[in-house]
């Protein structure tokens, strides 16, 4: 809970000093750090005097992603994840995250090809899915169905991981970084946040089938957070 009597920025202002300087030790130019550097300024403003907590620290995020251009979304998702431990003071989590997945000094140049929501809806009409896309698709169907799903539920499901997919069409990898570009830039996309939600929600599920995780099926409506920052 945020308290207003609270507005001293010096605990932001250190993380963020310190998670510059980890950005600058591990090659980012400058350009990229003052990129981070104006991004933060912003968000600490609605960190301050808030509790430690992820919770507390997701609502500020949401909050500041709402006046964020949606080209900006990935960038500036991916610098809330990684500030996150740098503002809770964790140097267990800062350190695991150095090892695993790393700073992001040398971003994903790809991008999706632009698109508004009602595009990508009408365009799975027509869509065709090569097989290496028809089978985590179907198995992802067959995962809710075998939880107990309605069909509504599951053709709701299905075509907001087919939404994933195509805008991964003409990604040059297909790996975790061109995923998580994707579905960044897909979520500005979504007027209702409930919506959004949902879809942050599909696409965490979909992924392990995507990647050919054979424990998929037993992740499937398990976390109905949509959070955004995981």
């Amino acid at each position: 809970m945020k308290n207003n009597n609270l507005m001293d920025l010096a605990r932001e202002n250190q993380a963020v000093r310190a998670y510059l300087k980890i950005l600058e030790t591990k090659g980012a130019g400058s350009a990229a750090l003052l990129k981070h550097s104006l991004f933060l300024e912003k968000l600490i403003i609605n960190l301050a005097g808030r509790d430690l907590d992820g919770n507390e620290y997701r609502l500020a995020v949401e909050l500041l992603m709402e006046t964020v251009p949606a080209d900006d979304w990935h960038d500036c998702l991916t610098t809330s994840r990684e500030f996150y431990p740098f503002w809770r003071q964790d140097i267990k989590a800062i350190a695991a995250l150095n090892i695993n997945p790393g700073f992001d000094v040398t971003p994903f140049q790809w991008k999706p090809l632009p698109a508004s929501l009602k595009s990508l809806m009408d365009s799975l009409i027509t869509e065709k899915f090569d097989a290496s896309e028809n089978w985590p698709l179907k198995a992802y169907a067959q995962a809710l169905r075998q939880e107990g799903s309605e069909q509504s539920l599951v053709d709701t499901r299905v075509k907001l991981a087919k939404i994933i997919l195509v805008r991964l069409k003409n990604a040059p990898v297909k790996n975790h970084k061109s995923y998580r570009t994707a579905v960044d830039l897909t979520l500005p996309l979504f007027n209702i946040k409930n919506n959004r939600r949902l879809f942050l929600v599909v696409v965490r599920e979909f992924y392990h089938f995507w990647v050919g995780n054979p424990d998929a099926s037993s992740m499937v409506l398990k976390d109905g957070s949509g959070n955004i920052l995981l």
